[in-house]
């Protein structure tokens, strides 16, 4: 063999040495090293946790980049796109995206709907009958048509009946202050500063409890990405639960600011939810799955009959509990 092509025979033994270290080293660092985990999330009291997990340091030195988009709609279009791999969304958005093909898991239940997402109307209008004809502002796209059709269908009418206005959520409050529209869909912060404005109540999420729950949903190619950076945001999740509960004024300080709400305010809103804590999920999300599954089951029913769902499919297949089984209990 040649000397000029022989791998080394220019270069001392120690030289080579230190080179293969470094080779080894740079290799490890690349097996070691994990993507941003970047988070789509909207104003909604339940995804404050997040905020407050970053804001106490509860994420650690773990690259977490949360996104605070305007509506569900931008999410879900985030989700759809690419932009981000993890989105806080309700289960019928990501029965929706499971529907088109992009392989949501949902590795996190949130909250579960009590109250908090609500049909409010003028106060002549006094029950949902009255909203025959009227103009609603909702976010068709997402929660709202939801809701919109569960209401109108306990007193058996359909959409095709009232007058609908494509709005976002943050919109609602403005078009109804400024008279553009009759009634509005809309959630939390929303709902309680237009309840305080005046408005009537006609129907909220306990009327259909169990139906509305938020998820965290992470996209499945991304599950193996960054099971460290995903660990860590569900954990932060439950320890800002757990501040909630040790340090309810403090805590409510931090979450109610994005909300634009005061923390008093902010608490009265989170009468509304049901917070699931980390023995529930492990029970929702795990083995014995069978409840949520079920109202899974009955979620994609009722979305089928009035068309916000072309296509059931099994439920149990977005489940994914690995990471609240790992979490600290």
């Amino acid at each position: 063999m040649n000397s000029a092509t022989t791998p080394g025979a220019h270069f001392p033994p120690a030289i080579i040495l230190m080179g293969l270290m470094v080779s080894l080293l740079m290799c490890g660092c690349g097996r070691g090293s994990e993507p941003e985990v970047r988070v789509g999330t909207h104003v909604w009291p339940g995804y404050e946790t997040l905020f407050l997990a970053r804001e106490k340091g509860f994420f650690g030195e773990t690259a977490i980049r949360l996104l605070e988009l305007p509506s569900a709609s931008e999410s879900i279009r985030a989700f759809e796109n690419g932009s981000v791999d993890v989105a806080a969304l309700t289960m019928d958005e990501a029965l929706r995206l499971a529907a088109r093909g992009l392989e949501p898991r949902i590795i996190l239940i949130m909250d579960f709907s009590n109250g908090a997402d609500v049909i409010l109307a003028r106060p002549e209008i006094r029950d949902l009958r009255g909203l025959k004809g009227r103009s609603i502002g909702v976010e068709s796209n997402a929660l709202g048509a939801y809701m919109l059709s569960r209401g109108l269908d306990s007193v058996g009418m359909q959409t095709s009946e009232v007058r609908l206005v494509p709005l976002l959520i943050p919109e609602t409050e403005t078009a109804y202050l400024q008279g553009r529209v009759d009634a509005v869909v809309t959630f939390e912060p929303y709902r309680s500063r237009l309840l305080g404005a005046g408005a009537r109540m006609l129907f909220d999420s306990r009327r259909i409890p169990n139906e509305i729950a938020d998820v965290m949903i992470v996209r499945r190619d991304f599950l193996d990405k960054a099971p460290r950076g995903l660990r860590r945001l569900v954990a932060g999740h439950f320890l800002a639960l757990d501040r909630l509960t040790t340090d309810r004024e403090e805590a409510a300080q931090v979450m109610a600011l994005r909300e634009q709400v005061s923390p008093a305010n902010f608490l009265a809103s989170l009468e509304g939810l049901r917070l699931p804590d980390r023995a529930e999920n492990r029970q929702l999300l795990g083995p014995g799955k069978a409840v949520l599954v079920e109202a899974m089951s009955r979620l994609q029913q009722e979305m089928r009959k009035h068309g916000i769902l072309q296509t059931e499919s099994d439920p149990s297949i977005l489940l994914d509990d690995r990471f609240v089984r790992e979490v600290a209990p």
